[in-house]
């Protein structure tokens, strides 16, 4: 497995995949890393669906205007949020420990040798409503986002993101 800094400097936006299977234990290791994300209050407020049903990934590929990669995807996941379970019952706190999730679990795709894209769900009303239709979702849980995940096809190229300019020391 690659070393921390690697994987953070390495991971990009896979949107190619490979018709090979994700293995169980891949799909157990991606979310045992989402899941050890941080939370408000370790309150946890996340839910995952997985996705392996062609048919399912098919639907959200041709509803979701940014998700038309997952036809070729062996892998879904979708990252909710649950407001009840988040700190003080806050939507913008179970959406941001979602969020933190979401981040582990690309990178935990990308040590593991997969590639995967976040896709944005959440805070589209009309991409919501889509992804609670396609997957019979209580209306209370919030879909995050919908994230794609197999085996890179070609070599994708991480970008530098560094930006001094954006860094303030003490005072803005």
């Amino acid at each position: 497995m690659k070393s921390f800094f690697d994987t953070v400097f390495h991971r990009s936006s896979v949107r190619s995949f490979t018709s090979d299977p994700v293995t169980e234990e891949e799909v157990e290791s991606l979310l045992k890393a989402a899941m050890a994300a941080p939370s408000a209050v370790n309150r946890q407020p996340w839910e995952f669906i997985t996705i392996t049903d062609k048919g399912i990934l098919e639907k959200l590929a041709d509803r979701l205007p940014y998700a038309k990669m997952a036809k070729m995807a062996p892998l879904g996941i979708v990252v909710c949020a649950d407001p009840d379970l988040a700190h003080e019952g806050k939507i913008e706190y179970a959406v941001i420990d979602a969020a933190c999730a979401c981040e582990n679990l690309l990178l935990a795709a990308d040590a593991l040798g997969l590639g995967a894209v976040w896709t944005a769900v959440y805070p589209q009303p009309g991409r919501e409503a889509i992804v609670r239709d396609v997957l019979q979702m209580p209306q209370k849980i919030i879909p995050l986002a919908f994230i794609p995940i197999g085996r890179p096809r070609g070599e994708e190229r991480p970008k530098d993101k560094y930006k001094a300019e954006k860094v303030h020391r003490e005072k803005w």
